[in-house]
């Protein structure tokens, strides 16, 4: 832990040059550009799906104080975001977290990164492969104006199976293809879903102010006030679902390779796309909040009959016989961010394959379309077979995933931020601006994120956790989240025994750049 950082170059030559061509691992270079960056990240984070979801629970949290829960929720978001800019300017690579937490603290720290990344988006693409089925049903059962019948047919498990498994067969299709094609059906999808969630904002404040709101609450400062709260386990239990509608923007940091101007798109990428993210959850929870208010009935927020699908009870009410569109800018949200979520885990895992921390088999790119072929097909493949269990096993313990994705959020986002910290140690104090973006902002933010990971640790052990669910006298959620690191442990181990190269820091050590070092095979 000599290098001095001041001296090292890039960890790999930059990928991608605006001229194209191929990146160090065989990607597509400069196929990506900034709004093509800000729109993956946006579909990733998928909007429209999150808010309906956490909307209605952070109401029963916190109540109408939800915008101050989102932008404090925001801050470590923001924090580990100028973290992120920082290590990918230094050393643009498709890793991310696996490849900077190995030059920070080692070979070890940075598998656990890398799997950390890998589980959280495998845990997604389950969920939102289910959702997707879920709004697809619903969304032509209001079509056809036949309440309930055909929505209900969501819920049976073999038809719910099904129908999740193609569309992740879709997914996994067009992200096996270039990047021009996912950026071209990103740029449709996405569009639509935030022009439906500004339209569906913006009529509600017209029903507040023509007096046919269902509970008109007068918007206050209030409501940004995060001191209003008034119980610090609510905010806790607030901020672990902020955590969860901020996560997947660092989608935009795995496409280094293939960006234009890797060193500084990506960064620039991740901290646009979080801004605006914030800027339209707080337009839609303010909106939503002045037209029903936080009460337990009817359709105030804080009903717990419509709090897990806000939008489709609201929508009606709001829009009229337009309503099908927020179903269907959900479906579509829900549907995109299944297919650019993929870009994450398979550019980990190509990255881990080519630094030889695991199968020379994950290094393999597509001849054809210069993408991760083998890793993609492995994390659809992953993803499916782990829906379907839980799916037939227990519905409960699969929606409880959700709140274990927050733990894994909360694992490498934090390890990321202290490998920032760590790895510029040396030139913190050279300017005001390395004080701040090399040490001040990712410390916090990672701390945060630490201690989020420590509560929901702790509390997550109580049997009613969750949705409740049991195993050996704990709560799923727990069993989950420490079962996945577990197993990870157990893997990496088992990688270190067959493939000690990597671990031994001959691969990807933390004191000589990539560009100079043979990739052992």
């Amino acid at each position: 832990m000599t290098e001095d950082t001041d001296a090292a170059p890039p960890l790999a030559a930059p990928a991608a040059q605006s001229g194209g061509g191929l990146s160090s691992k065989g990607l597509s270079a400069g196929t990506v550009g900034l709004i093509g960056a800000v729109v993956i990240g946006i579909s990733c984070i998928a909007p429209a799906y999150t808010l309906t979801a956490a909307l209605g629970p952070t109401v029963s949290e916190v109540g109408f104080q939800v915008p101050a829960i989102i932008l404090v929720g925001f801050i470590p978001m923001l924090l580990v975001a100028f973290g992120y800019r920082e290590l990918n300017r230094r050393m643009p690579d498709a890793g991310t977290s696996f490849t900077w937490a190995a030059r920070a603290f080692g070979p070890w720290v940075g598998w656990m990164a890398g799997w950390g990344l890998i589980a959280a988006t495998i845990l997604v693409l389950s969920n939102l492969a289910g959702i997707a089925v879920e709004f697809l049903f619903l969304l032509i059962d209001q079509i056809a104006g036949s309440p309930g019948s055909i929505a209900e047919l969501a819920f049976n498990p073999f038809i719910n199976v099904v129908v999740c498994l193609l569309f992740m067969l879709g997914a996994t299709t067009i992200s096996y293809r270039d990047m021009q094609t996912t950026q071209k059906l990103q740029y449709v999808l996405v569009s639509f879903q935030v022009v439906v969630l500004v339209i569906f904002s913006v009529a509600a404040f017209v029903h507040v102010a023509q007096g046919n709101a269902f509970d008109a609450s007068p918007v206050g400062l209030s409501w940004f006030n995060p001191f209003a709260v008034g119980s610090f386990t609510a905010v806790v239990a607030g901020l672990s679902l902020s955590i969860f509608i901020f996560w997947g923007w660092d989608v935009t940091l795995t496409m280094n390779e293939e960006t234009r101007d890797p060193e500084k798109t990506p960064g620039r990428a991740a901290t646009l796309t979080v801004i605006t993210i914030v800027v339209l959850y707080l337009l839609i929870s303010v909106s939503l909040l002045a037209f029903a208010g936080t009460g337990a009935e009817g359709l105030g927020l804080g009903n717990e009959d419509i709090q897990a699908n806000v939008f489709f009870f609201l929508s009606g009410p709001i829009l009229g016989p337009l309503a099908f569109l927020v179903s269907l800018a959900v479906l579509t949200s829900s549907a995109s961010s299944l297919q650019s979520t993929f870009v994450s885990p398979a550019r980990t895992l190509l990255a881990m394959g080519h630094y030889g921390a695991l199968p020379r088999r994950f290094a393999e790119v597509s001849p054809r379309f210069f993408t991760p072929g083998f890793a993609t097909i492995v994390s659809a493949i992953v993803a499916s077979v782990f829906y379907t269990i839980m799916r037939f096993v227990n519905e409960n313990v699969l929606w409880d995933t959700i709140t274990t994705l927050g733990l894994m959020i909360c694992f490498y986002y934090g390890i990321t931020a202290f490998a920032c910290v760590w790895y510029f140690r040396k030139q913190w104090f050279d300017s005001v601006r390395n004080a701040f973006f090399t040490l001040l902002f990712p410390l916090v933010g990672g701390v945060i994120l630490l201690i989020l990971f420590g509560i929901t640790l702790v509390e997550s052990m109580d049997p009613d956790y969750g949705s409740g669910t049991e195993w050996f006298g704990l709560g799923s959620v727990f069993v989950l989240g420490v079962a996945i690191i577990g197993l990870g442990i157990i893997i990496m181990i088992w990688q270190a025994i067959r493939r000690p190269a990597y671990f031994r820091g001959e691969t990807l050590s933390m004191d000589a750049p990539a560009s100079l070092r043979r990739r052992r095979r």
